[in-house]
């Protein structure tokens, strides 16, 4: 979505009379009322309203004056926003009163007006509302609009939700910010995967031409379904009255209605074990093949707790770092948000305060390197030989925070980004654009388990990736269906 969501009927009432056109705009143009919250969260959504006009009130001001030191995302996003405010105002003083036209700094964007509080506002509100708290001094600021502006809709923007209930209840509009969601419906968020129709070999198989490369079998089809499949989609069809063996491959190319599909390698087989790990469904497999695969510089895997998701990442991390030797190491990162209160300040170096963070990725590495799936020991020489080959493993594995991330190269590394559904899109392209030369990147996540303020699953950092990668030739993405863990977290999973 380009714009505030709300904007979208917002040209319904226009007339179309040259007379009334400037009257009807007036009406139809809304006046929104940014919180403080917006403006940190997203710096440029003073640019995303299109037509409409934005009102900063004083507070909003002052609230983001106290919070512009620090090296959080937070201050940086303030210190962006006074930036902004300073550029869009110089120059521009003689028309702060009448609204400074946002056409010429937003680059054709936006082309209503930024105004500004230039008077003290005297709104009486109710005697149960304190006066000295900053969202009911900025309430009282939309209670006054209202009431100046009576024909026009005048509209409170804010990510805290009991500022809107707070709103509302006074007989105030007020929204939630929409601009920051990819989606505005999750089950609309691209799966990576396809099932075929059953009767897709007799209406895409005519003319159909197939050939091997390295081991695989390629066929080039045709079909109207061509033209919806995108670049690395897999597609799956079970077996059926047509066919008698299921049939799993993905999208290797698309033009126009013409596709060529390549049959993938199967890694729920034990001679193509993974660390020692098959794949368990059919959606493990399709990962496998994204996480094996050397042309595949950026993977996505989301799915609930259980799924595999840490644990196949591992294991082709280990197996291309120490057996192929594609990868120099691996680089593991996640968002430090706890689940319950924080235990306080954590002692040691940086990997040292990172690893109670780390505690999937302990768990992990004993499976890949521990007991076996019967619970029988490994076969590595006895306690000696499995304690070295951790130290080994260990040694290859580097955790990170991302607070010292920006400015960093990574070169010839795979790099992990567990937790990702806690990332703003912005903490996810710094991340991204870590990688040089030869280094894969894997996030991920499951975005029903967001511990962020103000984040949802439609603006979360890892939707914003999945769908804008969707498509590209060098990127792939899985959803992760069925939990793998036990039968007891499975069941909690659904019922919980």
């Amino acid at each position: 979505m380009n714009a505030q969501r709300s904007t979208r009927n917002a040209s319904s009432t226009r007339s179309n009379s040259g007379s009334s056109r400037k009257a009807a705009k007036a009406v139809s143009t809304k006046l929104f009322v940014l919180d403080t919250n917006v403006l940190m969260h997203d710096p440029t959504s003073l640019f995303r309203f299109e037509e409409h006009d934005i009102y900063i009130p004083i507070m909003t001001l002052e609230e983001l004056d106290a919070h512009k030191k620090g090296l959080s995302e937070v201050a940086r996003n303030v210190r962006q926003v006074s930036r902004m405010l300073d550029d869009i105002i110089s120059g521009a003083e003689l028309d702060i009163a009448n609204g400074v036209a946002l056409k010429g700094p937003s680059r054709d964007l936006a082309t209503g007006r930024l105004f500004l509080q230039t008077e003290a506002i005297h709104q009486t509100l109710p005697a149960s509302i304190p006066t000295a708290k900053a969202d009911n001094q900025i309430i009282a600021v939309v209670m006054y609009l209202r009431d100046k502006f009576p024909g026009r809709p005048v509209i409170l923007v804010s990510k805290d939700i009991n500022m809107r209930i707070k709103a509302r209840s006074l007989g105030l509009e007020a929204q939630d910010y929409f601009n920051d969601q990819v989606l505005e419906d999750t089950d609309l968020l691209y799966t990576g995967t396809r099932e075929l129709p059953a009767d897709f070999w007799e209406t895409h198989g005519k003319d159909m031409e197939s050939w091997k490369r390295e081991g695989r079998t390629l066929y080039r089809v045709k079909g109207k379904l061509c033209s919806s499949l995108l670049i690395n989609e897999f597609v799956y069809q079970e077996p059926n009255e047509h066919n008698d063996r299921p049939f799993h491959a993905w999208v290797r190319e698309t033009q126009g209605k013409s596709a060529v599909l390549e049959t993938l390698i199967d890694y729920a087989h034990s001679k193509n074990a993974v660390w020692g790990i098959t794949a368990r469904n059919r959606e493990q497999n399709f990962a496998l093949n994204l996480l094996m695969n050397p042309e595949i510089d950026f993977v996505t895997l989301l799915g609930q707790a259980g799924t595999g998701k840490t644990l196949l990442t591992l294991a082709a991390a280990l197996t291309q770092v120490l057996e192929t030797k594609k990868y120099s190491e691996i680089i593991m990162t996640r968002v430090t948000v706890p689940v319950g209160e924080d235990i306080g300040f954590l002692p040691g170096t940086e990997e040292e305060k990172m690893t109670p963070w780390m505690g999937a990725l302990e768990d992990n590495l004993d499976v890949l390197n521990g007991a076996t799936e019967d619970g029988s020991k490994s076969n590595y020489a006895g306690d000696w030989g499995r304690a070295a080959t951790m130290d080994l493993i260990r040694s290859r594995i580097k955790i990170k925070s991302l607070n010292f991330m920006r400015g960093r190269t990574f070169i010839n590394k795979f790099l992990i980004i567990d937790e990702a559904q806690n990332l703003t899109p912005k903490q996810m392209k710094t991340l991204i654009t870590r990688a040089g030369p030869g280094t894969k990147v894997v996030c991920l996540g499951n975005i029903a388990q967001i511990d962020t303020p103000y984040l949802t699953e439609g603006s979360s950092g890892l939707t914003y990736v999945v769908d804008r990668f969707k498509g590209w030739p060098h990127s792939g993405h899985i959803t992760l269906q069925r939990g793998e863990r036990s039968r007891l977290a499975d069941y909690a999973g659904e019922v919980l």
